[in-house]
């Protein structure tokens, strides 16, 4: 069986500088006070890679970005965060080559736990072979590895043995050190790959979900571009958010480009209210869930507070909303009540995916919406931000609008399509499940995402190892929170 070796940095990823990785496991798991050493060293890693001294530079990196960071934060992050940073990275030509032997092993230079979650389930590699990090009696991570004298090829030269019985081919690059002795052939870009394009995995499982809030790979100048930017933009955050709360929705549009938002309002939406007379129940807008934002847009899209049924927010984000929120208890019987009495009210927002994606897909839409109202207009929604993304599994959920509104120009994108005809309601012989599937599927098509099966217990079991119900702590744990937060600011 024939064995393919290549090496990640360079090959599989197109930047052979493994540096902006490093990058997101300071910031994601430690502060933006060690993303701020680690670039402030930049030119000093330059420097011993310029005199020759990689591996003392590479040695430099990995002590700034994890030295006292606990294990499980930084599989934490290689597990949630890493892997839409290194999907983003692939070169498709290299992965066309190395995918089409049978057997698959990736070399690199960065440390075992950054990488080995991504090129397993993604890359389908069957082994991988890396540095280890040395760890206390603590769990923390030291900033040290285990063998200071590269244990790669070694390793290499042992897992090809174990596996035996063909040629070993090293995918790599000229002047390279990386790749094992025992390679019978190496080859250089560009790729030829051994079987015929139908054949070939055309591309890596793709990343559905993950974490973090940095939206771009922070290399060098984009780390001090985000660094510089932080203390502006919290001031801009802040400044946006107030005006939100002091101004009338219907003026927000009109007040959007002033502060450096964009709202893009594409159909016809209900000008008025339907409910109000005898005998008639409200509209229930159907929307995508791209941030905890989208019912306040929707909301300032319509020009007047129409009430949100949400699910795992926090208290604070409660209170900073516009528009009046009804939790949901995740209790079936119990949430069709509560959305019957508020469509009783009036119109009503529900977003069936019961969690935010941030990638072209949609979630499995929940069919409880379907059940309550034939009423239904389906709403896409979808946004772009520039530095930060607005959502998290593994932190506090309470930022996600403060992160949204220090962009420099977020932008929403709402999109209203026609209230669903009757025959493909409930009340025209379709069951709950056929009408929740049929709005996901308009949605996507809207949209140009994908349809999925997964949920909101598969997202955060990827992500942050729990079934995504969150906590809720009072005030003052909440606060507590908020001085851990900029503690490092404080100081």
């Amino acid at each position: 069986m024939a064995t393919v070796v290549s090496e990640l940095e360079g090959i599989l990823l197109r930047d052979p500088d493994p540096f902006a990785y490093f990058m997101l496991v300071a910031f994601e798991a430690s502060g933006i006070v060690r993303f701020a050493l680690l670039l402030l060293i930049w030119p000093v890693i330059r420097t011993l890679e310029a005199l020759g001294k990689r591996d003392a530079a590479l040695r430099l990196m990995i002590f700034v970005a994890v030295a006292g960071v606990h294990m499980s934060e930084i599989q934490s992050v290689a597990r949630a965060v890493l892997p839409k940073f290194y999907m983003d990275d692939v070169n498709m030509d290299s992965w066309k080559a190395f995918s089409s032997y049978p057997r698959r092993v990736i070399v690199t230079k960065t440390p075992r736990v950054m990488v080995e979650r991504f090129v397993k389930e993604h890359l389908l590699a069957d082994e991988i072979v890396g540095s280890e990090l040395a760890v206390n009696m603590f769990g923390y991570a030291t900033g040290f590895v285990k063998d200071e004298k590269s244990p790669i090829s070694g390793r290499a030269v042992r897992l090809l043995g174990d596996g035996g019985g063909g040629p070993v081919i090293g995918l790599g690059r000229l002047l390279s050190s990386y790749l094992p002795p025992c390679c019978q052939e190496i080859l250089y870009p560009p790729y030829a790959s051994e079987e015929s394009p139908a054949e070939q995995h055309l591309r890596p499982l793709p990343v559905i979900f993950h974490d973090g809030r940095l939206v771009k790979r922070p290399t060098p100048f984009t780390a001090l571009v985000i660094l510089l930017w932080i203390p502006l933009g919290a001031i801009v955050a802040f400044i946006r958010i107030f005006i939100g709360l002091l101004l009338p929705l219907k003026l927000m549009p009109y007040m959007a480009p002033f502060l450096g938002g964009g709202m893009i309002v594409k159909g016809k939406p209900p000008s008025l209210p339907l409910a109000g007379h005898s005998g008639s129940s409200g509209v229930l807008f159907v929307c995508t869930h791209r941030t905890l934002m989208d019912p306040v847009v929707l909301s300032t899209a319509l020009g007047r507070k129409v009430p949100a049924m949400t699910y795992s927010i926090s208290r604070f984000s409660e209170i900073l909303s516009p528009i009046p929120t009804v939790r949901l208890s995740r209790n079936r019987d119990v949430d069709a009540e509560m959305i019957k009495r508020q469509l009783e009210k009036g119109d009503l927002v529900v977003c069936p995916e019961g969690t935010t994606c941030r990638e072209p897909f949609l979630l499995r839409f929940s069919a409880l919406f379907a059940e309550l109202t034939d009423k239904i207009v389906p709403v896409a929604m979808n946004y772009r931000v520039g530095f930060f993304h607005a959502t998290t599994a593994r932190g506090w959920k309470g930022l996600d609008p403060i992160f949204l509104f220090m962009n420099p120009r977020p932008i929403y994108e709402i999109t209203f399509l026609n209230q669903l005809p009757a025959e493909v309601t409930c009340s025209g012989g379709k069951s709950p499940y056929d009408v929740a599937n049929y709005v996901q599927r308009i949605l996507a098509a809207t949209l140009g995402f994908e349809c999925t099966n997964l949920t909101r217990k598969d997202k955060y079991k990827i992500l942050a190892g729990n079934d995504g119900t969150a906590s809720y702590t009072s005030v003052g744990d909440q606060l507590k929170k908020v001085v851990c937060i900029f503690k490092p600011f404080i100081k």
